[in-house]
Parts: structure tokens; C-alpha cells; sequence
């Protein structure tokens, strides 16, 4: 059997793509332009693995969006491995969401919940944001 080359960037950008197709079951936008996928690693011999925050802790359909996240990967990439993990460490917060992201959420909801997340909490100190 030959040992394939895994083309870790180009996995990367085909699985940061088909990730967008899974939606956050609180928030009707991508996983990918809410900000959270926290970690993608792709190893040399194609293990993939996703670190992944949630909206809301104790979020009830957790089982559901790991399941749907590693069905993804392994119709996208030829994974040899794939490991979903929930970080339920970092906390997310709307500052995490990409301007895409926001715009969607703007176009769904009509404000802007950065701003509003600004206005009620403040910007995060350096301390804040690791």
C-alpha cells in the first residue's frame, strides 16, 4: 500500500469550506463564520483533528453536530482518523464570528450582535481574549 501525501493546506481549505455547510443549532449561521472551529490539525499521514466551542454550554444537540462535523470531514477528505472535540473551556462569545458571519446574522436578525456584545459587555481586555 502507498503512503499518501497528505496536502495539509489544501485539506484545510476543502474542510474549512464543507464545514460551512453545518450550522449552529442556537444560531442559524455556519460553524465556520460563528468562530468555532478553535483548532483544525491535519497530521502528515491525514489524522484530522477539530477542536470545536459551542454557542451555549450544555448545548443539547452536542452529539448531533460532532456526529454531522465527522461525517463532513470523511466525505470531504480521505481522513485516516478524525477526532471531534468539545471545548467547553473557551468560552464564545459573538467577537469570535467572522464579518461574514456577521452579516448573516445582521441580515437574519436585523442588528448587529457584535456591536450589541460591545455595548453590554464591553471590548475584552488582553486577558480576556486568550
Amino acid at each position: 500500500m502507498s503512503s499518501q501525501v497528505v496536502n495539509k493546506e489544501e485539506w484545510s481549505r476543502k474542510l474549512m469550506e464543507a464545514l460551512k455547510d453545518v450550522y449552529d443549532p442556537e444560531i442559524p449561521v455556519d460553524i465556520v463564520n460563528l468562530g468555532l472551529i478553535y483548532d483544525l490539525k491535519i497530521s502528515d499521514d491525514g489524522e484530522v483533528y477539530v477542536r470545536l466551542g459551542l454557542t451555549a454550554p450544555g448545548c443539547p444537540v452536542v452529539d448531533d453536530l460532532v456526529y454531522t462535523v465527522e461525517e463532513v470531514i470523511k466525505e470531504t477528505v480521505p481522513a485516516k482518523k478524525v477526532e471531534v472535540d468539545i471545548d467547553m473551556e473557551t468560552q464564545w462569545s459573538p467577537l469570535k464570528m467572522s464579518p461574514e458571519g456577521r452579516e448573516k446574522f445582521k441580515k437574519l436578525y436585523g442588528y448587529d450582535i457584535v456591536e450589541m456584545w460591545i455595548q453590554t459587555y464591553g471590548l475584552p481586555t488582553e486577558d480576556q481574549k486568550a
